[in-house]
């Protein structure tokens, strides 16, 4: 038989994906843009007029110019940076959750599902063996595994884990990645 005569191999399906993201390009960004974002990243409370002098430009500018980078998503938000410990949760780990073969299609759910748990402070979908990263605090060994016993070991998706404990993070000296 030749490769004319033999039958096509069957179709196999692609292996399951997380849902598709819209994709983001860079956004052009002028010297003026990277000042205000390197001012904001250091202290979000900076003044607007504090701002605008650190640009070298007037403060209405400054006021449209931050609007802009929010409304084009390059600033995706103000927040308070909150020490876990002062709550109360000074254990810090970062766990690698690794998903079953057959598990693929819940990802999206999967994650979204962990970010709603109190205990997490960020949940990172990653390329390699695992598939999430998952930043958490706690207050006790204890409530750490418990977390992992209760929410990603008994989880049925779920073939595998790995703790890390964080012993200290540090920040970096220039906040805005690039600069």
């Amino acid at each position: 038989m030749t490769s004319k005569d033999s039958p096509a191999p069957p179709p196999q399906a692609p292996p399951p994906q997380a849902p598709p993201r819209k994709a983001r390009t860079p956004v052009p960004l002028d010297d003026v843009d990277r000042v205000l974002l390197d001012q904001l990243a250091r202290d979000g409370r900076i003044t607007n007029n504090a701002l605008a002098a650190a640009a070298g430009i007037a403060p209405s500018t400054c006021l449209g110019r931050v609007r802009a980078l929010v409304e084009r998503g390059v600033i995706r938000g103000f927040h308070a940076d909150i020490d876990p410990t002062a709550l109360g949760r000074g254990l810090q780990a970062m766990i690698a959750v690794r998903l079953h073969g057959n598990s693929r299609k819940y990802l999206a759910e999967f994650g979204k599902r962990l970010a709603a748990l109190p205990e997490v402070l960020n949940v990172y979908f990653i390329a390699g063996a695992d598939d999430y990263l998952i930043h958490v605090a706690t207050a006790s060994t204890d409530e750490l595994r418990a977390f992992v016993l209760e929410h990603l070991s008994a989880h049925p998706a779920v073939s595998s884990t790995e703790t890390i404990l964080i012993f200290e993070h540090l920040r970096p000296q220039t906040p805005v990645p690039g600069r």
